[in-house]
């Protein structure tokens, strides 16, 4: 963070990525516009606790993370009334020019939440294994390899294919199915 930018002025850019990461955990967008808002009260209203020339979106990225296991161990403990259930039983239609994206994005939410976690930090958010691993409380070589284990994954499960396989070329499979 500059000098001449204000803590509101960072928050507020920061605020795109911080929707893309919760969206990214919770699956919901409602949801993760309170997690959004939750986030950037609680880090307003501790603004003093953040350390000057600091990485600020690693430290937000902490608190969203931490506010949204806080409302994930709650609605655990909670029990769902039939209405809430019903309402979100229902699914939106897919739209044809999307299915690419939708099939990325279901993909990606079957991916435990360590892995889901780890893997958009790096790549979406472009964190450092090191500012990834502080976000998530882990080790270094942890984090490495819940994103290796979370491309490998993601791998498997868009092109049914296990990660090192090789992908037959047209002349192959005519030489296997001719029996050559």
């Amino acid at each position: 963070m500059t000098e001449t930018k204000s803590f509101g002025d960072a928050l507020i850019e920061a605020t795109p990525n911080l929707r893309a990461f919760a969206h990214s955990l919770s699956g919901d967008a409602q949801l993760s516009n309170d997690l959004v808002q939750e986030t950037l009260l609680k880090a307003w209203t501790h603004k003093d606790s953040f350390v000057p020339d600091s990485n600020l979106k690693a430290w937000l990225f902490t608190i969203l993370r931490n506010t949204y296991f806080t409302y994930y161990r709650k609605s655990q403990r909670e029990e769902l009334d039939e209405d809430h259930a019903a309402m979100n039983a229902s699914v939106p239609p897919p739209q044809l020019t999307h299915l690419e994206f939708d099939d990325m994005q279901k993909a990606l939410m079957r991916l435990s939440p360590d892995h889901r976690e780890a893997l958009l930090l790096i790549t979406a958010e472009g964190f450092s294994y090191e500012d990834a691993a502080r976000v998530c409380g882990c080790a270094v070589g942890t984090m490495k390899s819940r994103v290796n284990r979370a491309r490998n994954r993601l791998l498997e499960e868009m092109t049914g294919q296990l990660p090192g396989e090789a992908v037959p070329d047209d002349e192959d499979a005519v030489k296997s199915s001719s029996g050559r």
